[in-house]
C-alpha cells in the first residue's frame, strides 16, 4: 500500500508541474510563503497542485485534487517574495486539504503509472518513436539549436518519463496539461502529447506561411526605397556625398567603353541596381567589384602591330640559339598574318571600304559592307585597324611541344617582341575546375572571372600574344572539365563571343594570338588538341648546349653573381665539362642551375678576399671539378672492344637520347625442361626447351620483343651460324643494364635481336655501332620515333654506326649538319641486314641443320 505523508500545498497559478521537470517559480503570496517555510524546515518537500482559476487567496475548493510531489532547490529571496526552483519527482493525489498555521496542508497519496502490457509492442514501440521525432522537430522549429533539442530528448529514455518531459515544454492551457498530469497510462498520456505536438507544430507552419505572405503584400521593396530616400535626404543634409560622386565617376568610365549591346545593356541595369542599393550593403559590394571588371577590361583598346620578317627573324635568333625548324616555322605563321594584314590595307585604300567579312572573322552572319565617308574618316580608321587585326589573328593555333627548358615559353614571348604585342603568360598546370577557365558565377561569395578574362585585363589590350602554359597537366575534377572549357577560347569560330561565367556578357577574344606549351602532347584531349597545330622541340646537341651557355647563360649568371665587372669568362673545355659531366636533360635550366652554382662559389670566394680564384680571369675544366665536385652524370660511353653478347640500343626520353646496351648469354642446362604456363619458356619446335630469363625492369613490350627475338634466331639457325648444340635445352638470359630504371617500348627489338644471336653464335658485335627499331617475328624492321634524339645521344656516346629502319630514313633531315657528316648511317629492312652490319664474322664456320621455318621459306621462294 502507498504511504500517506502530509505535505505543505504549493499552488500554482497558470501552470503545472509534470515529474522530472525542474520549473523556476515565483511566490509572493503570505500562505504560499509560510508553506515553503514550513517545507524548508523539513525535507523541503512539497505538494504543488494547480488551481482551477485564478485567484489571490486559494482554497481547497478550487484546486485539483491530482498534482505532484516537488522538492524545493535552490531559493533567492528578494523584496517582493522568493524564486526557487522546483523540481518535480512523483504524481500525487491529494486525499484531504486543510489549514495548519497561515498555510494548505494537504494528505497526499503517490500515484502509480499504468505502464503497457508489453513495452516492446511495435505500435508502442512505434508510437514512443513518432513522439520523439515530432517533438525534435518541434523544439527545432521554434530555433533552438539542434545539439540542445537532442540532448534534452535523449537525456530521459523511459516512454512516461519522456511524455512527461514534453508535456512539461509545449505550450498549453492549464486544463490541458491538468489532464495529461491526470493520465496515468504510458501508452494514453504519449498518445495525447503527440496530438499536442501535431498540433503545435501545424500552427508554427500555419504562422510562417502566413508571414511570408504578408510580407509579400507589404511590399519589401516599396519600403526599402522608402527607407533609401530618407537616407538620401540624410545624407545631403550633413553633406556625405561621396557614393554620388563614385556612381558618377564609374558610370563617366564605363560610358567610354566601346561596349557591345549585350554587354552595354548589362552594365545600365547593373549600374540602376548599385545605385538603388546602400552603399555599406553587400549587394553594393558585389556590384560595384563587377562594374569595375567591366571597366577595366580592353573592350576596344589594341597594340599597333609592328611585324616586320626581317625584324622578327634577329629578334628570334637574338633570344634563342639553334631551333631553326621551329624558327621557321614561327616566321611562317608570321608571314601569313603581314600578307592577310597587307590585303586588307590595300584594300581599303583603294576603295575606302572596309570589308565586312574581314571586320566579323569571316563569320556566316558578317553584317553588310561598311561605307565610310569624309565625314566618318575617325570610324574608317578604327575599322580598318580592327579588320587588320582581325585578319593577323585568324590562322592556327600553335602548340610548341617538347621536354622541359628548350624554350617553348620564351619562343612565346619573342614572339610577342617581334610583333610589338602585349605578352600574357597563364600557367595551366595543375587546373581542375571549369571554373579556372570559365569564372564563377556572380551567385557565389568571393566570385572572379577565369584566367582567360585576368589575363586580358592583365595585357591592357584585346589583341595580345597569349600563352597558355603547360595545356597537357591540366587535371580533371568534381567541378568540370577545364579542357572541355578551352574548346570555345581556342575555336576561331566561337572565341569572337567568349562568355564568361562571372561577366555573364559576349567578350570578344578573336584577336587574342594564342599559343599553347606542352611536354606530352598525348595527354591532351582530342578535341583541344585537334584546334592547334603542333610544333615539335628537339633537345639540344652538347655543342648547341655550349653555345647557349656561352651567349646567354654564362653572362647571366655571372651579372646576377655579382661577377658581371669581374670580366670572368669560361674557356670552351670547362663549358663542355658541365655540359657533359654535370647535366642531363634536353634542355638547358640544369645547366644553368651548374654555371650558377660555379659563378656562386667563385663569388664567394672573391668575397672573403681570394683573388687567386679569378687572378687569369678564367675558369678552365679543372677549376670546374675542383668547384663543383664529382661529376654528377655517367651517361654510357661506347664500349672499348668487340663483346658477344653485347648489342647497343638507343632510347628517348623526354630528358633527351642515348644509348643502353642490352646484354644476353647462354647457358646449356643439363637436361630438358618442360614447357611452364607464365610464358617463361618458349618451345622451339624439333630443338628442345629454351628457357628465357629476362631482367633489368623490363615492361611487357620489351619482354614481346625479347620472345620475338629469341624465336627468328631459333628458327633461322642454320642462316645466323647458330651451332646446333646452341638449339637443345638452354637457359637465355637477357638482361638491361640499370636494372633499378623501369624501361618499356619495342624500339629495342634490333639491340635485343643481335644481342641474342651474338651470344647464340658467338659472333662479337661491333663496338662502334648502334641500333634501333621495331623487330617482328618475321624479321622486318619496323620504323619508329624520335630518330632525332636517339641519334644525338649515340654521338654523344662516341657511336660512329648508326643502324635505323630504311622508312626512318626520312627523319636524318631534322640531325644537324655537323652530326650527319660525323656519323655513318644505315637504313635496313630486315634483321638479316642488322646482322651483316653489326655482327663480325664467326671464328671458325659451323654446319647447322636448316630449321623447319628456314625450309618453308626457300619453298616460298622458289615458287616465286
Amino acid at each position: 500500500m502507498a504511504h500517506r505523508q502530509t505535505l505543505p500545498v504549493l499552488p500554482l497559478r497558470g501552470t503545472v508541474i509534470f515529474p522530472g521537470v525542474t520549473q523556476p517559480i515565483a511566490a509572493g503570496r503570505p500562505g504560499t510563503l509560510r508553506a515553503i517555510e514550513a517545507a524548508l524546515k523539513g525535507d523541503r518537500l512539497v505538494f504543488a497542485v494547480a488551481q482551477r482559476d485564478n485567484t489571490d487567496e486559494p482554497t481547497p475548493e478550487i484546486l485539483y485534487t491530482t498534482g505532484v510531489i516537488a522538492r524545493i532547490g535552490q531559493i533567492q529571496r528578494g523584496l517582493g517574495g522568493v524564486q526557487l526552483l522546483l523540481q518535480g519527482e512523483q504524481r500525487a493525489t491529494a486525499l484531504q486539504y486543510s489549514t495548519t498555521e497561515g498555510h494548505l496542508t494537504a494528505v497526499v497519496i503517490p500515484a502509480e503509472e499504468m505502464l503497457p502490457l508489453n513495452e516492446r509492442d511495435p505500435a508502442f514501440e512505434a508510437l514512443h518513436k513518432e513522439t520523439r521525432e515530432r517533438a525534435a522537430e518541434l523544439g527545432e522549429r521554434r530555433g533552438l539549436p539542434e545539439e540542445v533539442v537532442h540532448q534534452v530528448l535523449d537525456s530521459v529514455s523511459e516512454a512516461g518519463k519522456f511524455a512527461d518531459l514534453v508535456a512539461g515544454y509545449i505550450e498549453l492551457t492549464v486544463p490541458e496539461k491538468q489532464g495529461l498530469l491526470e493520465t496515468l497510462s504510458v501508452e494514453e498520456r504519449l498518445r495525447r502529447v503527440l496530438v499536442h505536438v501535431q498540433r503545435q507544430i501545424g500552427l508554427l507552419e500555419a504562422q510562417e506561411d502566413i508571414k511570408s505572405a504578408v510580407q509579400e503584400e507589404l511590399g519589401e521593396r516599396q519600403r526599402e526605397m522608402f527607407l533609401r530616400e530618407q537616407m538620401k535626404a540624410i545624407q545631403k543634409e550633413l553633406g556625405d556625398d561621396d557614393q554620388s560622386k563614385e556612381l558618377e565617376e564609374l558610370r563617366e568610365k564605363l560610358g567610354k567603353l566601346e561596349l557591345p549591346r549585350e554587354a552595354r545593356q548589362e552594365v545600365e541595369r547593373e549600374l540602376g541596381r548599385l545605385e538603388r542599393a546602400g552603399r555599406e550593403s553587400m549587394e553594393a559590394q558585389v556590384i560595384r567589384t563587377y562594374l569595375e571588371w567591366i571597366a577595366e577590361l580592353p573592350w576596344g583598346e589594341r597594340s599597333d602591330d609592328q611585324l616586320d620578317l626581317n625584324r622578327a627573324t634577329a629578334i628570334l635568333d637574338e633570344d634563342h640559339y639553334g631551333l631553326q625548324d621551329v624558327k621557321d616555322r614561327v616566321l611562317e605563321f608570321l608571314a601569313v598574318r603581314e600578307l592577310r594584314a597587307r590585303q586588307v590595307a590595300d584594300e581599303v585604300e583603294k576603295t575606302g571600304e572596309v570589308p565586312a567579312a574581314k571586320l566579323m572573322g569571316d563569320q556566316d552572319d558578317a553584317t553588310p559592307t561598311l561605307q565610310t565617308s569624309t565625314n566618318d574618316s575617325e570610324r574608317q580608321i578604327t575599322d580598318a585597324k580592327e579588320a587588320k587585326a582581325r585578319a593577323m589573328a585568324r590562322g592556327p593555333i600553335l602548340l610548341f611541344t617538347g621536354p622541359p627548358g628548350v624554350g617553348k615559353t620564351s619562343i612565346a614571348k619573342s614572339i610577342a617582341k617581334a610583333l610589338g604585342r602585349e605578352y600574357v603568360r597563364v600557367a595551366l598546370g595543375g587546373a581542375r575546375d571549369e571554373a579556372d577557365i570559365r569564372g564563377h558565377r556572380r551567385t557565389y561569395v568571393g566570385a572572379l572571372p577565369g584566367r582567360i578574362i585576368q589575363g586580358m585585363k592583365q595585357a591592357g589590350t584585346k589583341n595580345p600574344v597569349f600563352l597558355l602554359d603547360e595545356v597537357d597537366k591540366l587535371g580533371q575534377g568534381f567541378q568540370g572539365d577545364p579542357a572541355a572549357a578551352l574548346l570555345e577560347v581556342l575555336d576561331p569560330a566561337q572565341n569572337n563571343a567568349f562568355v564568361d561565367h562571372y561577366l555573364g556578357v559576349p567578350f570578344d577574344l578573336s584577336e587574342c594570338l594564342f599559343i599553347a606549351t606542352a611536354n606530352f602532347p598525348q595527354n591532351i584531349a582530342g578535341p583541344l588538341i585537334d584546334r592547334m597545330e603542333v610544333v615539335e622541340f628537339a633537345g639540344y646537341t652538347e655543342r648547341e648546349k655550349a653555345e647557349i651557355a656561352k651567349k646567354y647563360l654564362i653572362p647571366r649568371q655571372l651579372e646576377e653573381s655579382g661577377l658581371g665587372d669581374k670580366n670572368v669568362s669560361f674557356t670552351d673545355d670547362a663549358v663542355m665539362r658541365v655540359v657533359s659531366e654535370y647535366t642531363r636533360e634536353a634542355g638547358v635550366r640544369q645547366l644553368e642551375r651548374q654555371v650558377g652554382a660555379v659563378a656562386r662559389k667563385v663569388a664567394r670566394r672573391v668575397a672573403q678576399g681570394d683573388l687567386t680564384v679569378i687572378a687569369d680571369n678564367t675558369i678552365d675544366a679543372a677549376e670546374v671539378r675542383e668547384l663543383l665536385g664529382r661529376p654528377r652524370v655517367h651517361p654510357e660511353k661506347a664500349a672499348e672492344q668487340n663483346e658477344v653478347g653485347v648489342a647497343a640500343g638507343m632510347y628517348y626520353t623526354p630528358m633527351g637520347g642515348d644509348i643502353m646496351f642490352v646484354e644476353a648469354a647462354i647457358r646449356r642446362l643439363p637436361g630438358a625442361r618442360r614447357s611452364s604456363d607464365d610464358g617463361d619458356v618458349t618451345q622451339v619446335s624439333g630443338y628442345g626447351n629454351v628457357s628465357l630469363i629476362l631482367t633489368g625492369q623490363l615492361g611487357d613490350v620489351m619482354k614481346e620483343s625479347a620472345r620475338a627475338a629469341l624465336t627468328y634466331a631459333a628458327t633461322h639457325a642454320s642462316g645466323l651460324q647458330i651451332p646446333e648444340d646452341r638449339l637443345g635445352s638452354i637457359e637465355v638470359h637477357v638482361h638491361v643494364p640499370a636494372g633499378a630504371i623501369p624501361k618499356d617500348g619495342p624500339s629495342a627489338g634490333t639491340a635485343m635481336s643481335t644481342a641474342i644471336v651474338s651470344a647464340m653464335s658467338g659472333r662479337p658485335v661491333r663496338r662502334d655501332v648502334a641500333m634501333t627499331g621495331e623487330a617482328t617475328l618475321r624479321g622486318r624492321v619496323l620504323p619508329i620515333g624520335g630518330v632525332k634524339e636517339k641519334v644525338l645521344g649515340a654521338h654523344r656516346a662516341g657511336i660512329t654506326t648508326i643502324i635505323l629502319p630504311k622508312q626512318n630514313e626520312a627523319d636524318l633531315e631534322d640531325i644537324p649538319e655537323e652530326v650527319r657528316d660525323a656519323l655513318s648511317f644505315h637504313p635496313v629492312e630486315t634483321l638479316d641486314e642488322v646482322f651483316d652490319l653489326a655482327l663480325l664474322p664467326a671464328p671458325r664456320p659451323v654446319a647447322t641443320p636448316k630449321t623447319e621455318m628456314e625450309v618453308a621459306e626457300e619453298a616460298a621462294a622458289a615458287l616465286r
